[in-house]
């Protein structure tokens, strides 16, 4: 497939690069800085400013999807930077007729108990409850959006480095925790995940969660 990849040289975004690619996509990156990325086979790389709603609509018009590894947490109005640079990339998509948008979600609006969501928790990290918000309302507002095929994946409550094993749980709106009450998953089982979502699509217009 021709893909549309925001945020390729992020966190989440450089593992979902290097899945996809690995696949045999095609990849068009696009990036607020251009020269982290090396030249690769079946990669495109080009500089964006999702803000730039026309602009980024020209960018992706003629792929097949779009998936947002967006994020705003270098931010110090992360909430907001994100509500509107997603609120920015889903008008884009719309605008240049690319039919489906993936975004890469957090897990702060996972419930750990009906009716409580983790970021609600008192426990929850300070550092990152402005992004986990602002995951939150682009989530509510993706459910409110009647045209675009969208899908939102959350992670489990720790996202880290680690082994691609194909190994791990797909669900809902709960936070998957193990036995032991943990709840991890590896960024590349992570891309994993999102990757086959684009290729055989299972949750349209929903979110779905992943952890070990």
């Amino acid at each position: 497939m021709h893909i549309a990849l925001i945020g390729a040289s992020g966190f989440i975004g450089s593992a979902l690069r290097n899945e996809a690619l690995s696949r045999g996509h095609r990849v068009t990156a696009l990036v607020g800085h251009p020269e982290k990325l090396s030249a690769q086979a079946g990669l495109s790389v080009f500089a964006t400013d999702v803000l730039d709603q026309d602009r980024l609509a020209q960018q992706l018009a003629g792929h097949e999807a779009v998936i947002s590894a967006f994020s705003g947490h270098a931010q110090d109005d992360v909430r907001d930077y994100f509500n509107r640079g997603t609120a920015a990339i889903v008008a884009a998509t719309k605008q240049a007729g690319v039919p489906r948008l993936l975004v890469v979600g957090g897990a702060g609006s996972l419930e750990v108990a009906p009716g409580v969501q983790l970021v609600d928790t008192p426990d929850f990290p300070a550092q990152w409850k402005g992004a986990a918000l602002g995951g939150r309302d682009v989530l509510e507002s993706l459910r409110t959006e009647s045209t675009l095929d969208w899908t939102f994946l959350s992670p489990a409550a720790l996202i880290s480095p680690g082994e691609r094993t194909g190994r791990f749980r797909l669900g809902g709106e709960q936070l998957l925790v193990d036995e032991a009450g943990n709840s991890a998953i590896s960024v590349e089982d992570y891309a994993l995940a999102l990757i086959d979502e684009l290729e055989q699509p299972a949750h349209s217009r929903r979110r779905f969660s992943i952890a070990y």
